[in-house]
């Protein structure tokens, strides 16, 4: 497909999506208004905003052919719109809270870049201790095949995703498949969409799993035990794609590695303390209401404690080292390894593994999240939630969420699903809860995971890549939906 075919593509799917919403905030009526009382959607800031916006994500779509890194653009479009809505409101008099809708909508960004933050970083650590070498070697000396690795991998992915989230799933598999993969790219770039469809679909059916299904659980919407419900949909939804895709593997298996695949001195501690750190959020979040990034940020002290007594036991090593050379006494086997190992001190800097975060990424989720916060402001995500309830019909209705899912970030999406209070049976509920998790797997800006995908696999990994299975991915999309309606078809009445 060619750059003016994608462009093409791009441009006429987001435009089809948000545009006509336009039009229909401007019938008598219509309620569309935003949250401060802001209705822009068919005023000149409103299409401008829009327009930037648009733009900003077709250089994002456009990233391998032009090079440009995707938060380049959309940092520029996040100033611009909310430059423009200031520039509005106090050239036009307009009573409207902008700073407390942007200091809201940084502090939405801020506690996914803490969350992200230390969860990149304990991935760092892990593959500076050799736990994915490990790993990798492991797998190879079993004689897996790369359409093997490739289900190992997805299923692990919508395994451990309920558990802990899928963002933080893919960051940690995405990591093997790079140490599996061996520069496969063709197997990369499949296990990684694979990845991505597995860690979505299973944070679908945990309240754990995704922020959105957290959302939904906080408000009451449903019960703890009620998400998992969804687990035979969300199964369907992985396994579907994942079967077509499984004939595009390459049928080989990985090289041989010449690493021996030895975890580094601290890598097993590493590990568990990525478990506390994880088991902190979930019950700092479950049980005392507080956020999940005060969990994670926890976690990162037990990093930095682990680190430092790595560090300081190094250097009792690297002293008696010294001194047994010194005394010409026998070294002791344990020191022996220690120095063929080369954990010396300025291997345990937490700091280092904090500056190889992916910070584009990062920057990324900053743009996203302000832009979608400036239409939020000026009355699109309103016009959004109404003219799909009202008009559609609730089945239609959730459908086409998970299917913008893929085109604007979830979280607002199911925001302002939940700020409507729509009337709508649990199996309704749960539907929406299903598809604003999945169906971010449609495109790889569509979620957190594939974005994070796309730094942490960069150059094997990409939109394009990702693009090119959409069609099955959406199959597997239609294919959870209907499962789900015959399954749970007691939950939609009442």
């Amino acid at each position: 497909m060619t750059a003016k075919r994608v462009f093409l593509t791009w441009t006429t799917v987001l435009g089809g999506c948000l545009l006509p919403l336009a039009a229909w905030a401007a019938e008598p009526g219509s309620g569309g208004v935003a949250r401060h009382g802001l209705n822009l959607t068919m005023a000149w800031p409103g299409f401008l905003a829009l327009a930037l916006f648009v733009g900003a994500y077709v250089l994002v779509v456009l990233e391998e052919y032009t090079d440009l890194r995707k938060s380049k653009p959309v940092i520029l479009a996040a100033g611009l719109i909310w430059m423009l809505i200031a520039g509005y409101v106090h050239f036009s008099g307009t009573s409207a809270a902008v700073e407390d809708a942007l200091t809201e909508t940084l502090v939405d960004f801020a506690g996914l870049f803490l969350f992200l933050l230390v969860a990149m970083t304990y991935v760092n650590a892990m593959t500076d201790r050799n736990i994915f070498e490990a790993l990798r070697t492991w797998l190879a000396a079993r004689g897996y095949s790369f359409r093997q690795l490739f289900w190992i991998t997805g299923f692990l992915a919508f395994v451990i995703s309920p558990a802990i989230d899928n963002l933080t799933t893919a960051l940690v598999l995405s990591a093997v498949v790079l140490a599996v993969g061996g520069g496969n790219k063709r197997f990369i770039a499949l296990a990684c969409i694979n990845i991505v469809v597995g860690a979505n679909a299973g944070g679908a059916f945990s309240p754990f799993g995704d922020i959105t299904t957290l959302m939904v659980w906080q408000t009451d919407q449903l019960g703890f035990a009620e998400f998992f419900r969804l687990f035979i949909p969300a199964l369907v939804n992985f396994v579907v794609p994942a079967a077509i895709m499984h004939f595009a593997v390459p049928a080989g298996a990985p090289e041989p590695s010449e690493n021996t695949g030895h975890v580094r001195r601290g890598g097993y501690a590493v590990i568990i303390a990525f478990a506390a750190t994880i088991a902190t959020a979930v019950i700092g979040h479950s049980y005392f209401g507080l956020p999940p990034y005060l969990g994670m940020m926890l976690g990162m002290a037990y990093l930095q404690l682990l680190m430092y007594y790595l560090m300081k036991t190094a250097m009792w090593k690297d002293q008696a080292l010294a001194s047994y050379r010194e005394s010409d006494e026998m070294t002791p086997p344990d020191l022996i390894r220690h120095e063929e190992h080369g954990d010396g001190p300025e291997r345990f800097n937490v700091f280092g593994h904090v500056a190889e975060a992916e910070w584009d990424t990062l920057l990324f989720f900053y743009g996203v999240l302000l832009c979608v916060g400036g239409l939020a402001f000026l009355g699109y995500l309103s016009v959004l939630a109404n003219v799909l309830y009202l008009q559609w019909g609730a089945t239609w209705a959730n459908t086409a969420v998970g299917v913008m899912s893929a085109i604007v970030d979830n979280i607002p999406i199911m925001a302002a699903v939940i700020q409507m209070q729509p009337d709508m049976s649990d199996g309704q509920w749960l539907l929406v809860t299903m598809t604003a998790g999945v169906g971010g797997s449609l495109l790889s800006i569509g979620s957190a995971a594939g974005v994070a995908l796309m730094g942490q696999a960069r150059g094997y990994y990409t939109f394009m890549s990702h693009l090119k299975w959409s069609w099955a991915v959406a199959l597997g999309y239609a294919a959870a939906i209907l499962v789900h309606m015959l399954v749970n078809a007691g939950t939609f009445h009442g």
